[in-house]
């Protein structure tokens, strides 16, 4: 597959006064994921949710108990809610389910919930290419944390994004130590570093995840951990707001009234200035967060996201503002 950089490059076009992004030019204001994957695919790809049975470091006892402290698996991932079958059952399973929504023939196999880098690489390896032997797989996805990628983990990832399109979604959440700390994550932003660091040109995409809303992150604290990202110029982003659901420390926070969740006024207006200081080349694979209605406690909002997007491109519009209207090449520098 083509480098990182060289597939950055070649989504810009020259236009009359400047480097104008391809999908500026499809009427767009941000790099939309689903734009993305048809100017790489030819065609939709949809995701197919995966659970390969792992936990977490912060679940098991490692560097932590209890898990995240907004986290229950089965919210985040279609597969949690199932009896778990083997990989190659899920993807088929999961093809079928998606098919009866979508008209899409071409999936990636994404390794959803827990931490799925955290396992030896002899365990790691017959998972990964038990999923790329599905004939409809045209890509992985893989969400991991960044204190769970040792090198022999990375060299594995190596090798397998010389055979396929992958994603790695690192869990970097925030930037501020205090607020990793508040969410039991048990490790720091210096391991989202480090990790981002050692994964740099080895032929897979760096995609992060960010939650807005964390108790005691004011406006300027979740601009700062956008303006890291947008410095690190990574290749994708995943943003979304702080939900809580059932059977979780949040959860219990919020019906006490220690926690109060982001309103879609403060999330949308924030989530714009988030977007004009992004790099224009940076994909963005979410811009809101919800879990089923059977799990969900609150925000309501973010459960019609439908809605969500609809507000988002009329405050984009209202301001006449697209991803990256700020964003400089010195600001990626460092």
């Amino acid at each position: 597959m083509a480098s990182t950089q060289t597939s950055r490059s070649s989504q810009f076009v020259q236009g009359q006064d400047a480097l104008i992004p391809p999908w500026r030019d499809a009427g767009l204001r941000y790099f939309a994921y689903n734009f993305a994957l048809r100017s790489r695919f030819g065609h939709r790809v949809q995701k197919v949710s995966i659970d390969a049975g792992f936990t977490c470091p912060n679940v098991d006892g490692t560097v932590a108990i209890g898990g995240c402290t907004f986290c229950d698996n089965r919210s985040f991932s279609p597969s949690r809610r199932v009896p778990r079958q083997g990989v190659s059952e899920q993807i088929k399973d999961g093809i079928n389910r998606l098919k009866r929504r979508y008209k899409c023939d071409h999936f990636t196999a994404y390794f959803q919930p827990a931490t799925n880098t955290y396992a030896p690489v002899s365990r790691l390896r017959p998972l990964y290419r038990e999923a790329l032997e599905h004939p409809q797989v045209v890509a992985l996805a893989i969400g991991t944390r960044p204190d769970c990628v040792p090198d022999d983990v990375l060299d594995l990832l190596e090798e397998v994004g010389r055979d396929t399109f992958l994603s790695v979604e690192y869990g970097m959440q925030t930037i501020h130590n205090r607020s990793l700390d508040w969410m039991n994550r048990g490790h720091h932003h210096e391991s989202f570093l480090d990790a981002v660091q050692r994964s740099r040109g080895r032929g897979f995409e760096i995609c992060a995840h960010l939650i807005l809303g964390l108790p005691g992150e004011s406006r300027e604290d979740m601009l700062a951990s956008a303006q890291e990202l947008a410095r690190l110029n990574l290749d994708a982003i995943k943003i979304h707001n702080l939900y809580a659901v059932k059977n979780t420390k949040l959860a219990e926070q919020v019906e006490h009234g220690e926690v109060e969740l982001m309103n879609r006024d403060d999330y949308i207006r924030t989530l714009v200035d988030i977007l004009e200081i992004l790099p224009p080349t940076m994909i963005v694979e979410r811009i809101s967060g919800e879990a089923p209605q059977d799990y969900f406690i609150g925000p309501s909002w973010c459960l019609d996201k439908p809605a969500v997007r609809r507000v988002l491109e009329a405050e984009l519009n209202r301001r006449n503002s697209w991803q990256g209207k700020c964003f400089t090449p010195d600001s990626a520098k460092g």
